[in-house]
C-alpha cells in the first residue's frame, strides 16, 4: 500500500468512523428508551399496549434491515410529501439512526422483559408490605437489579448496531463502508481499500468486545 493511497483513504476512514459512531450511539440511546417502553408493555397486563409492541417487533424483525431503510429514505418522506403538499426530503444520517433505533429497540425489548420478569417476585411483595407505591417498587426495587442484568446484553446490542450500521451505505449514510465505495469509485483500487474498511471494522470492533468482556466482570461482581 502506498503512501498517497494511505493519506487519502484514512482521513475517510476517520470521517466515516465518526458517522458510524454518531449513528451507532444514538440510535442505541433511543433504541433503550423505545425497547424499554415496548419490554415493559410486553409484560404488562395492558393488552393494547402489549398489542402494539408486539406488533412493532413483529414488524421489525420480520423484515429485513436494509428493506427497513430504503423505506424509511424513500418511501417515508414520500408518504409525508404526499400529507403535506409539499416536498419533504430525509437526511440519510437521521433515517439511519431511526432504522437502527427500531431494530435496536425491537430487540432491547426482550432484554428489558426478561430482565424485569427475572427479579424475584419476593423483592416486589418485601417492597408493597414496606407501604412503597407501584412506582416507587418499580424504581427502587426492580429497575436497579433488572438494569445490572440488562448490561450485557444492551452491550452486545451496541456491537451488532455498529456492524447494522455497514448496510446504511444504501441510502448514503456516510459511514465506513461507503466512504471506502466512494474511494473505490474514484480511484478503482479495489483489494487494498477494503482491505483497510475490513481491518478497520476488525479493529474497531475487538476493542468494543474487549470493553464488552470487562463491563461483563464487573457487573458479575
Amino acid at each position: 500500500m502506498s503512501v498517497e493511497l494511505l493519506s487519502t483513504i484514512l482521513p475517510m476512514m476517520l470521517r466515516g468512523l465518526q458517522v458510524t459512531l454518531q449513528v451507532a450511539v444514538v440510535g442505541i440511546l433511543l433504541g433503550f428508551v423505545l425497547g424499554a417502553v415496548s419490554g415493559y408493555a410486553l409484560q404488562s397486563s395492558t393488552s393494547i399496549a402489549k398489542g402494539i409492541a408486539s406488533v412493532y417487533i413483529w414488524i421489525i424483525r420480520g423484515t429485513p434491515i436494509v428493506v427497513q431503510a430504503l423505506y424509511v429514505y424513500f418511501v417515508v418522506p414520500a408518504i409525508i410529501s404526499l400529507a403535506v403538499g409539499d416536498t419533504f426530503v430525509l437526511d440519510s444520517t437521521v433515517a439511519g439512526i431511526i432504522v437502527i433505533t427500531l431494530n435496536a429497540g425491537a430487540f432491547i425489548s426482550a432484554i428489558v422483559k426478561g430482565a424485569l420478569e427475572g427479579v424475584d417476585e419476593g423483592q416486589r411483595e418485601a417492597g408493597a408490605a414496606l407501604g412503597l407505591s407501584h412506582r416507587q417498587i418499580l424504581f427502587r426495587v426492580v429497575i436497579p437489579p433488572a438494569f445490572k442484568a440488562m448490561i450485557p446484553g444492551l452491550f452486545n446490542q451496541f456491537i451488532i448496531s455498529v456492524k447494522d450500521t455497514a448496510l446504511l451505505s444504501i441510502i448514503s449514510v456516510n459511514e465506513i463502508t461507503r466512504q471506502t465505495q466512494n474511494y473505490v469509485a474514484r480511484t478503482f483500487n479495489t483489494i487494498p481499500a477494503y482491505t483497510i474498511c475490513a481491518l478497520v471494522y476488525l479493529v474497531l470492533l475487538s476493542v468494543l468486545m474487549i470493553l464488552q468482556k470487562y463491563v461483563e466482570r464487573k457487573t458479575a461482581k
